[in-house]
């Protein structure tokens, strides 16, 4: 059996390098990104499979699902909630529009893919959902406040989905990566 695994914020860094990665070990990777001419420089890297999805666009995640979903025969072994980005800026300048805006790429929309695929998982009986976080969503950095503020989020969200799916076959990981 080939393990499904879709991955959100494959354009560049730790999402383009687990999706060589998982590919190159056998798993059925659909790599997402943002925009449509990354999910082209995707697909001329050797990606097989790479989808459009904007984490801050309801409609592009739904879309995006399906068609990963057809992409995967209908079944998710897992999720990689890879996709955000870091607006820096102080706090006192930071309009709420700006705060607005990084919580819908890095916190809400990742809370709206991850409820789609939730529900996808319960009722195949199995399934994985990884949350990637930050240092800085456990110490905060000056001049990153919008991005550490999404990262403590999304980690206070994960651990309660961690313990609300105690019972279920479903798993729940946060990674923390750490400069040291």
């Amino acid at each position: 059996m080939q393990y499904a695994v879709l991955i959100t914020g494959c354009s560049s860094g730790i999402g383009l390098e687990a999706a060589k990665m998982l590919q190159e070990r056998n798993f059925l990777v659909v790599a997402s990104c943002r925009k449509k001419e990354d999910v082209e420089a995707l697909k001329e890297q050797g990606i097989k499979h790479a989808v459009q999805l904007d984490l801050a666009d309801s409609a592009s995640i739904q879309q995006g699902l399906e068609d990963t979903l057809a992409i995967t025969q209908g079944k998710l072994f897992a999720l990689f909630n890879n996709g955000a980005y870091g607006q820096p800026g102080a706090v006192e300048d930071l309009p709420v529009e700006a705060l607005r805006t990084q919580f819908e790429s890095n916190f809400f929309g990742t809370h709206e893919l991850t409820t789609k695929v939730l529900k996808l998982m319960l009722a195949q009986g199995y399934g994985r959902i990884v949350n990637n976080s930050s240092v800085l969503g456990l110490v905060a950095a000056p001049f990153r406040g919008a991005y550490n503020a999404s990262k403590f989020a999304l980690e206070g969200l994960t651990d309660t989905l961690r313990l609300e799916l105690s019972d279920t076959p479903i798993k729940v990981s946060l990674i923390e990566l750490r400069l040291d």
